[in-house]
């Protein structure tokens, strides 16, 4: 199966430095599964000329805005529509979330109850998992359509579902302790210093990270799109020719 890319953010050189980028990071979290990968420099403005060029589509953090005067932004959106509106699989992370979701008809804006950075405890489902979290930036208006699965008290809709085929969530199941750390070092100076030192100190006491369960439900989403794509193709095979 092979899995495209699309970033949308670069880590500063000091981060990604012995590190990788974000796209080194989904590749990592993903690892084992038999995936192939190619990336996307959406930032950069390049876009897949075709959805066939994937099996599913996965949409990487970045530190812009989705409401903010981008180029690259509304065709990715329009990709994004696309993809969806012809079941491909589709998973988001922390912008890709937020891009999904005004895609498809939600609103996002930045967070009058500030930032949230750090290892946060987040409902999902029956489950709590306690993953990584930096944003300002939330979906505020649901699209129609999506299901929420999972909240935290800081963010409403953390995690949203929509249909088998796409899914998206707020936190950072991709992020390392050691890549998180390295990111709070070079960017503390966009923090409000009282933000800063509280994720300095609950990275340091952090319970174990939950990124496997966010693993195991991206790879159930692209699984279950490429299902549905074969069997749609099966069912055509059999319809009958006039």
């Amino acid at each position: 199966m092979k899995i495209g890319i699309l970033q949308t953010g670069r880590s500063p050189r000091e981060v990604t430095e012995g590190r990788g980028d974000y796209d080194v990071l989904f590749k990592g979290l993903l690892a084992g599964r038999g995936y192939d990968f190619r990336t996307y420099a959406v930032l950069d403005g390049e876009l897949p000329e075709s959805l066939d060029e994937a099996d599913g589509w996965l949409v990487t953090g970045s530190r812009f805005g989705v409401y903010e005067d981008h180029p690259w932004i509304p065709p990715l959106e329009e990709f994004l529509r696309r993809a969806h509106a012809a079941r491909r699989p589709i998973v988001g992370v922390c912008f890709g979330h937020q891009i999904l979701a005004q895609a498809l008809g939600g609103r996002v804006e930045k967070f009058q109850g500030g930032w949230s950075v750090g290892p946060v405890e987040y409902s999902f489902g029956e489950r709590s998992l306690a993953l990584l979290a930096w944003h300002q930036d939330q979906v505020v208006e649901l699209p129609p359509g999506a299901q929420v699965l999972g909240q935290s008290d800081f963010c409403r809709y953390a995690f949203l579902q929509y249909g088998d085929t796409a899914f998206s969530c707020q936190p950072h199941p991709e992020f390392t302790p050691d890549f998180f750390d390295a990111l709070l070092s070079a960017r503390r100076d966009v923090l409000p210093s009282e933000i800063a030192e509280r994720a300095e100190h609950a990275s340091a006491a952090a319970p174990a990270l939950a990124s496997g369960a966010l693993a195991d439900k991206f790879a159930q989403i692209f699984e279950a799109g490429v299902r549905d794509r074969q069997a749609g193709s099966s069912q055509d095979a059999n319809v009958p020719a006039d």
